[in-house]
């Protein structure tokens, strides 16, 4: 069988309406990205920044999965285990989709990290009115979104995938950010068979093997058509 790692960016998500939030002058949402994306943002001001995440939960909620999310689950249906998405997205869109065989390396916008414990509670409301920790009862929650200058969620288990797989494929990022930047080389150093869906080409430092530009809703479902095509028997 062939094992698939498919790693998605801000891209598949802005089909859907959700924003990339950074824009070309460094700023999300007017907002300087070190006073609302790291912990010492965090600590000078921590109402902005649960503010910043409470209005992006609320955008991500009002939005759906597209057809590349859509895809994707169909693909999953097929192969069952045989594919891990690896999303730099915090929002919940895959999940919607019916994706189940998913990382959130950069954590979840629909969960709350509390301070005190380390609980990872599930998150729909507000953090700005220090709702209480289900698990320790203090109201030390912040949002459960990896910041500049912390580590990502399940590296060990997304590297040991990448190793792994068969194919790799990378869906609307833009390859610059560390370390997802660095999974289409590993992939390649190992033998994988390397795709790009995006709607731009990006500079990979490693070219990927398949590289096709285009919108994610029209990419992807394509492209998991050939998978499954070339995997259906014979007649």
């Amino acid at each position: 069988m062939t094992r698939i790692v498919v790693l998605t960016g801000a891209g598949i998500s802005a089909e859907s309406g959700v924003p990339t939030f950074r824009g070309p002058d460094g700023l999300w949402e007017g907002h300087d990205i070190e006073d609302v994306a790291t912990p010492e943002g965090f600590e000078r001001d921590p109402d902005t920044v649960l503010a910043f995440y409470d209005a992006r939960r609320r955008v991500a909620a009002s939005v759906v999965p597209n057809a590349a999310h859509r895809a994707l689950a169909r693909l999953e249906g097929a192969i069952g285990d045989d594919l891990l998405v690896v999303t730099q997205n915090v929002d919940d869109l895959h999940e919607r989709a019916g994706s189940h065989n998913l990382v959130h390396m950069h954590g979840e916008l629909f969960r709350a990290l509390c301070l005190a414990c380390g609980a990872r509670p599930t998150c729909d409301g507000d953090l700005i009115d220090r709702p209480h920790c289900p698990a320790c009862g203090e109201r030390m929650l912040r949002p459960d979104v990896v910041w500049f200058g912390e580590m990502p969620y399940d590296l060990e288990r997304i590297e040991q995938a990448v190793v792994a797989c068969d194919v790799f494929v990378s869906i609307g990022t833009s390859g610059a950010v560390y370390p997802a930047a660095g999974y289409v080389a590993l992939a390649a150093a190992f033998g994988a068979h390397t795709v790009e869906l995006n709607l731009e080409p990006t500079d990979a430092a490693v070219p990927f093997d398949d590289a096709r530009t285009g919108p994610a809703g029209e990419l992807v479902p394509a492209w998991v058509d050939e998978v499954l095509s070339a995997r259906s028997p014979r007649a």
